[in-house]
C-alpha cells in the first residue's frame, strides 16, 4: 500500500507542477462555478415567475364573473410544471417538454411554453451546465492527463527502472489511478460544496432528506462515470505503442462517446420506436371524439341511450321533469367517454417517449454517457418520466375540475343559471407532487448497474493491460 501511495503522490505532485495542468483543471472549475451560478439564478428567476403565472391565473378564475359553469370549463385554468430542485445542476428535457398545461373542457393539451422554441442561434448548440461539463469535459480532462500516464514511463526509460526496483505492474497502474484521482478532486471536491450549498438555495419546499439522497446518487453516478474514464484511459495507455497513439485512440473514445454515439442512438431510437407529428397525433384523436357523447350531438346513439337511461333512473318520461339539470349528467358522461379516447392516445404517446428512453440506454452498451445522462437526468427530475407524471397529474386535475363544474350544473336546473365568484373560489387548485426517491431510485438501478459493469470492465482491461506491458 505504501508503495501505491508513493506513486500516487508523485503523480500527483508532477501534474500540479505542470502548467497545462493548472490550466485545464482551472478552466474546469471556472466552468463549473459558472454553470452552477446560472443554474441557481434560471431556478430561483424560474420559481418566482412560476409562483406569479399561479397567483395570476387563479385570480383571473376567481374574478372572470358571472356565467355558466360549462361556459367556465372552457374558459379553463392552466397548470404549471414546478422546476426540480437539482434542475440547476442537469436540466434534462425541460427547455423541451414545456412548463404548463391549458386545462379546458373536452380536450387533453400537451405542454405549451417551452423555452427552446425562444433560444437564440448560439443557444442552440447547447447550455453550460454542471452535468455538460462532468459529462464531456472532465472525461477530455483525465484523457489529457492520463493518456501517456503508463506508455510516457516506457518512452521515457522509466519503465525500465521501476520494473529493474521490482515494482509490479499492477501496482504502479493503481498508483497512477489513484494520482489522477487525486488530481480530479481538486476539481471536484470544490464543486461539490459549491454544488451543495447552490442546492440550499434553490431546494424550495423539497425535503432535505429527499434531496439530499438524490444528489448523493447522482454523486455516484458521476464518480462510476468518472472512474471507468481513468480506467479505460490507463488500459489504451498500458497498450498503445507511443504517446501520441494512446492520445489519438483516447479522443476518438472522447468523440464517439461524447459526440457521436450518443446522436445515433438518438436516431435509431426514434427510428425503431417513432413517435406522431402533431397533425398524426391529433387527426385520428379528434375523429373518434367526433362521434359519441363526446361529439355533442343529441340525436347520436350513445346519447339517446343515455336520454333513456336517466329518465328511466328518475322515473320521468320528459327531460323536463328531472329533478336535475340533465345538462351537467349529459356534459360529465361526454367527458367519461372522451376521457378514454385521452387515455388511450396519450397513452400510446407517452409509451412512445418512455420506449425510445429504454431504447437509448441500451446504447450505453457502447458509450457510457447515455448511462450516467440517464441516471442525472432521472435524479435530478428533468427526465421523460418526471414529464410524463407531471402531465398526468395536470390531467387528473382537469378531469377533477370539471366533474365539479357539472356537478353544480347539474344541481341547478334553471335554464338561466349564472354562477359566480362563491363557486369559481371553491374549485380545485392544483397541487402537484413529483414522484418520490423511492420511485426515482428503482428506475435508476439499471443506469447505475451499467456504470459499474463499465467500470469493472475497464478495471479488468487495465489491470490486464498493465500486466502485459512491455517494459521497452
Amino acid at each position: 500500500m505504501d508503495l501505491i501511495l508513493t506513486i500516487a503522490r508523485k503523480e500527483l505532485r508532477e501534474m500540479i507542477r505542470d502548467r497545462r495542468f493548472r490550466w485545464c483543471a482551472g478552466v474546469c472549475l471556472v466552468l463549473l462555478f459558472a454553470a452552477l451560478v446560472t443554474g441557481v439564478v434560471h431556478q430561483r428567476r424560474y420559481a418566482a415567475e412560476r409562483e406569479l403565472a399561479e397567483r395570476l391565473d387563479r385570480q383571473t378564475w376567481v374574478e372572470q364573473g358571472e356565467k355558466d359553469p360549462h361556459t367556465a370549463a372552457h374558459y379553463g385554468v392552466h397548470a404549471s410544471r414546478p422546476s426540480s430542485p437539482l434542475a440547476f445542476a442537469d436540466r434534462g428535457i425541460d427547455a423541451y417538454a414545456g412548463q404548463a398545461v391549458w386545462l379546458e373542457a373536452h380536450a387533453q393539451n400537451l405542454a405549451h411554453d417551452r423555452p427552446a422554441e425562444d433560444r437564440t442561434a448560439l443557444q442552440r448548440f447547447g447550455e453550460l451546465t454542471a452535468a455538460a461539463v462532468l459529462q464531456l469535459l472532465l472525461p477530455l480532462l483525465i484523457v489529457f492527463l492520463a493518456a501517456d500516464a503508463l506508455v510516457g514511463e516506457r518512452e521515457r526509460g522509466t519503465l525500465r527502472q521501476l520494473a529493474s526496483l521490482g515494482v509490479p505492474p499492477g501496482r504502479l497502474a493503481l498508483g497512477k489511478a489513484l494520482g489522477v484521482a487525486l488530481a480530479l478532486a481538486l476539481v471536484l471536491v470544490p464543486a461539490a460544496v459549491l454544488g451543495g450549498a447552490a442546492l440550499m438555495l434553490v431546494r424550495g419546499d423539497g425535503a432535505a432528506s429527499d434531496l439530499a439522497a438524490r444528489m448523493a446518487l447522482m454523486t455516484l453516478a458521476y464518480v462510476l462515470y468518472l472512474a471507468a474514464f481513468v480506467a479505460v484511459t490507463l488500459a489504451v495507455s498500458a497498450r498503445a505503442p507511443s504517446s501520441r497513439t494512446a492520445l489519438v485512440v483516447l479522443l476518438a473514445f472522447w468523440i464517439g462517446n461524447g459526440l457521436m454515439l450518443p446522436r445515433v442512438f438518438a436516431d435509431l431510437s426514434e427510428r425503431i420506436q417513432p413517435t406522431p407529428s402533431a397533425s398524426a397525433f391529433w387527426a385520428p384523436l379528434r375523429e373518434q371524439l367526433a362521434t359519441g357523447l363526446a361529439s355533442h350531438n343529441p340525436n347520436d346513439p350513445e346519447a339517446v341511450k343515455l336520454k333513456a337511461q336517466v329518465l328511466k333512473q328518475y322515473g320521468v318520461e320528459r327531460v323536463e321533469d328531472l329533478p336535475i339539470n340533465y345538462a351537467g349528467i349529459k356534459l360529465q358522461a361526454g367527458e367519461d367517454v372522451g376521457n378514454q379516447v385521452f387515455d388511450r392516445e396519450f397513452g400510446r404517446l407517452w409509451g412512445a417517449y418512455e420506449r425510445q428512453a429504454d431504447l437509448q440506454l441500451l446504447g450505453a452498451i457502447a458509450a457510457p454517457l447515455l448511462a450516467v445522462r440517464s441516471a442525472s437526468m432521472g435524479l435530478a427530475g428533468t427526465d421523460v418520466h418526471h414529464h410524463v407524471h407531471f402531465a398526468t397529474a395536470a390531467e387528473a386535475h382537469r378531469r377533477a375540475l370539471q366533474r365539479f363544474l357539472n356537478a353544480d350544473l347539474t344541481r341547478n336546473r334553471d335554464p338561466s343559471y349564472m354562477a359566480g365568484r362563491d363557486l369559481w373560489a371553491q374549485a380545485p387548485v392544483f397541487a402537484y407532487s413529483a414522484p418520490g426517491l423511492a420511485d426515482v431510485a428503482r428506475r435508476q438501478l439499471l443506469p447505475l448497474a451499467v456504470l459499474a459493469a463499465w467500470l469493472l470492465v475497464a478495471v479488468a482491461a487495465a489491470a490486464r493491460s498493465a500486466s502485459q506491458m512491455k517494459v521497452v
